[in-house]
């Protein structure tokens, strides 16, 4: 037998993974779906739950279009398997407001305009929110001049070294950075 038959049989053999019925609470809404155990947050997200906001960027964890947040940490959903998160909380930027009632964040992206084509705008919003949350709890980034202060003072740099996981191919940075500003001194953190 040669070698590529036996290689044509081994990929005969393998079996494909049994469907894994999850429940997911996402935008505190709990529900059902059945995945492949390979599936990932993201592709549940835009596939099977037809929640488009979050993007698909890289693929690969570089550009933070598909940032969500899991119990109030931002997550690179494409990152990450569905089947891990049945206990944990995930919203997406469909569960941070709606058009009539938005986020302190998303309003304050549209008063700033801290988008152009809005393509990555989710992701930035979903990462903005818990980037302000880990200033709130009083983390430091590389940018934080005094490591030892659990008051973290929120700069432009530190704004821009939190969001560098955030692209934005249109260069809207300025006005992001901007946004996050103002939402975090109107008290959206």
């Amino acid at each position: 037998m040669s070698a590529s038959d036996t290689h044509a049989m081994r990929r005969d053999q393998v079996e494909l993974a049994p469907p894994s019925a999850i429940k997911l609470n996402i935008n505190d809404q709990v529900r059902q779906l059945e995945v492949d155990p390979r599936t990932s947050l993201l592709d549940a997200l835009r596939e099977q739950l037809r929640l488009s906001g979050t993007k698909k960027g890289c693929d690969h964890g570089q550009c933070g279009a598909c940032t969500v947040l899991i119990n109030g940490r931002r997550v690179l959903s494409c990152l990450t398997l569905a089947v891990m998160h049945e206990d944990d909380e995930i919203m997406t930027i469909e569960g941070l407001g709606d058009p009539g009632h938005l986020h302190p964040m998303q309003r304050a992206f549209v008063e700033r305009d801290g988008f152009q084509c809005g393509y990555c705008t989710p992701g930035q919003i979903c990462s903005a929110v818990g980037m302000l949350a880990e200033v709130k709890a009083g983390w430091p980034s590389h940018a934080t001049t005094d490591v030892s202060s659990s008051r973290v003072a929120l700069t432009d740099d530190e704004i821009r070294e939190r969001m560098s996981g955030n692209i934005c191919r249109c260069a809207a940075y300025p006005n992001i950075v901007a946004a996050i500003r103002d939402s975090a001194e109107g008290g959206a953190i």
